[in-house]
């Protein structure tokens, strides 16, 4: 049975939370992924609740997984974007935030294009803030979603070898994978240009590489980033097909991983670039698998933020409760 006990009202970043309390988050999320398997996919667990989608960044996927998330857990949904709010007016967000929360808002979900925007709002609202992607900083429930996924294929975290491929700098889906699974003792090796891959990432207890053919056979992960057109084709490497070169999972690449080597991708994917077609639609595959458990990552992560107790690692009736 889990005996660690969900202490926080908010998820800003996983450098904040221990092991064990990650460990709680993936726990629970594996009983709340029950959920998604019966035919009526909702339990009561946020009845009464209030959430607020407040996207300040574009999002589809994120957005639409909280807010199917909540709905399952039987919260009110409200969503929130930029141009839709009084931002546009020239509000300021803390005070567009404090209104949401005197609107009896009890959770609120926000993107945001400023590293440390979501932990400034949990340290001035009642309300639970969960952090949907702030800046290059943190994009905690996409590292969560990320571990829970090789726990479920591979059935542990704990020396499993990871290779993160591509925009490290800019990633902050990259900084939260590197926060978890070094905590929960993976071993991660980053991968990409010099330019992407600074020297400095090496005091997080990884380990750089700038070419994708030093890891191919040694790895159990290859989790390929997007490469982002709207800041990196001038300035961090000479151009597209150079990068596919280099660090793209072709398919002639893909014949030389282990078998049972999972193939990874956050979204949206640049076909023909970071990786081919036949290789994300191929074996090892397991970037649906990723989306359906951001799912239950997201319920589990409402829940415990909300005051929910965890439920134990292995309880096939622990959803039966929640009913």
């Amino acid at each position: 049975m889990t005996t660690h006990q969900w202490k926080h009202k908010d998820l800003c970043a996983l450098a904040d939370h221990t092991p064990d309390e990650l460990i709680t988050i993936l726990d629970t999320a594996k009983a709340f992924k029950g959920v998604g398997e019966r035919n009526l996919k909702k339990v009561p667990a946020l009845r009464g609740k209030t959430l607020v989608n407040f996207f300040i960044e574009p999002s589809t996927r994120t957005r639409i997984s909280f807010e199917l998330a909540a709905m399952r857990l039987s919260a009110d949904v409200i969503n929130i974007s930029a141009s839709a709010s009084s931002l546009e007016k020239g509000e300021t967000l803390l005070d567009t935030a404090r209104n949401l929360e005197a609107l009896r808002a009890d959770l609120i979900v926000i993107r945001h294009q400023s590293a440390g925007s979501a932990r400034f709002l949990a340290d001035r609202l009642n309300a639970s803030v969960i952090n949907a992607g702030d800046g290059a900083h943190e994009h905690p429930t996409q590292g969560l979603l990320d571990a829970f996924t090789i726990r479920e294929k591979l059935g542990y975290i704990k020396g499993v070898h990871v290779a993160i491929v591509g925009d490290i700098l800019f990633s902050r889906v990259a900084r939260s994978n590197i926060q978890l699974l070094t905590k929960l003792g993976a071993e991660v090796t980053l991968v990409g240009p010099s330019t992407l891959v600074p020297a400095t990432f090496a005091c997080l207890g990884v380990k750089l590489v700038h070419s994708i053919d030093e890891v191919l056979e040694e790895v159990d992960v290859i989790n390929l980033l997007r490469i982002q057109y709207e800041r990196q084709r001038k300035e961090y490497f000479p151009g597209l097909g150079e990068y596919t070169a280099r660090f793209g999972l072709t398919k002639k690449r893909a014949e030389r991983i282990k078998p049972e080597c999972l193939i990874m991708h956050p979204g949206p994917m640049n076909r023909g670039i970071e990786i081919d077609s036949d290789v994300a639609d191929g074996r090892g595959s397991v970037i649906l698998d990723q989306v359906t458990n951001g799912l239950a990552v997201r319920m589990a992560v409402l829940y415990l933020c909300s005051g929910g107790a965890p439920f134990a690692p292995v309880t096939p009736s622990a959803t039966d409760s929640l009913s």
